[in-house]
């Protein structure tokens, strides 16, 4: 089933996924309905600035919401029409998690319920939304499958992800809502978040600071550009989830079901080692980093690797982006938005 729609709603839009996906969307010629409710988690001046960008589009209109503030969705689902809703609006940060564990409750459980309900009376034709690879917790069989339980998260952020995808299971066998959740592992790229690595360092080697290297540099991270991971949200946003005919409750799939709902991973496919990934940085960069060596943080897991095969089944795309690429491209936006010589 392949579905034709005009209009989406993005929440989350002025974060860095939302508003990659955003801008792509709108210049093929969708009408995007953007919501974010510009949190302090990190520097609001940057998402600001990315709503800058998007407030060019004369086919974008913007809410500044919380998913939380139940009256202020249902408002926006009543005023506007959309046959997709892309749910990219979350607490999101592992380690955040260990100090600030209200904000996922609220965000991520209590906020996307009250989407839930929207898109079930709504009937939204498709729900795709943002899980991570954090779910895989405590999982060591490489690559990571969608086909593998996922019991034994070790942050709550991973656990309110994991909630996450239970949740819209029990709206598709309610309600028959067409839901698909997404993997995402590691994004990086321009426009990205500060609390990210790529970003830390950039900002450390640039002013000769030491960066934070954990668990001795022994890690390993399915680094994916964000131009990959848009380009396969796009593909999969217009082919709602349907039911997989040969699941069976004597040995259920968790990545598939007797339901219109389906996981995917977006990665890279290509593991790489944290310390291959600072000197991919420090070549691009032309100055050596000053690296600070620490024990593994609580919540983080040794490595991720995504298994793709059912999406390059399914929607025939391959993340490819060069880790070199990818840095290059973050590197000159970095230097440009921040003026750095």
């Amino acid at each position: 089933m392949t579905l034709r729609f005009n209009s989406v709603l993005i929440t989350g839009a002025a974060g860095f996924i939302g508003f990659h996906l955003s801008r792509r969307l709108l210049q093929d010629g969708y009408h995007v309905v953007g919501m974010d409710n510009l949190n302090a988690y990190y520097d609001v001046a940057l998402k600001k600035a990315r709503l800058e960008q998007l407030k060019h589009f004369t086919n974008f209109s913007f809410f500044k919401t919380d998913l939380a503030r139940k009256d202020d969705l249902d408002r926006i689902f009543e005023e506007r029409s959309f046959e997709v809703v892309v749910n990219l609006a979350a607490q999101a940060g592992v380690r955040y998690s260990l100090t600030h564990p209200e904000a996922y409750i609220r965000s991520n459980l209590l906020g996307f319920c009250n989407l839930l309900e929207c898109c079930r009376r709504k009937v939204i034709e498709h729900l795709v939304f943002a899980s991570s690879s954090s779910v895989y917790g405590a999982n060591t069989k490489m690559p990571f499958s969608v086909h593998h339980n996922v019991d034994h998260p070790v942050s709550l952020y991973a656990a309110t992800k994991k909630a996450n995808e239970l949740m819209a299971h029990t709206y598709s066998h309610l309600y028959g809502l067409h839901c698909t959740g997404l993997r995402f592992f590691t994004v990086y790229g321009p426009w990205g978040r500060p609390d990210m690595a790529l970003f830390l360092f950039t900002r450390a080697i640039l002013e000769k600071k030491p960066i934070k290297v954990f668990n001795h540099g022994n890690m390993q991270r399915d680094f994916t550009y964000i131009d990959d991971i848009v380009e396969g949200m796009v593909r999969i946003m217009g082919r709602p989830a349907q039911p997989n005919p040969r699941w069976s409750g004597d040995r259920p799939d968790p990545g598939t079901s007797y339901v219109p709902y389906r996981i995917y991973n977006i990665g890279n496919h290509r593991p790489t080692n944290l310390l291959d990934f600072i000197e991919v940085l420090e070549n691009e960069l032309g100055m050596k980093a000053q690296k600070q060596f620490l024990d593994q943080q609580p919540g983080d897991v040794p490595a991720t690797f995504a298994d793709i095969d059912d999406l390059v089944k399914d929607v025939g795309f391959r993340p490819q982006t060069p880790l070199t690429v990818g840095v290059k491209r973050f590197v000159q936006w970095f230097k440009g938005y921040y003026g750095y010589r």
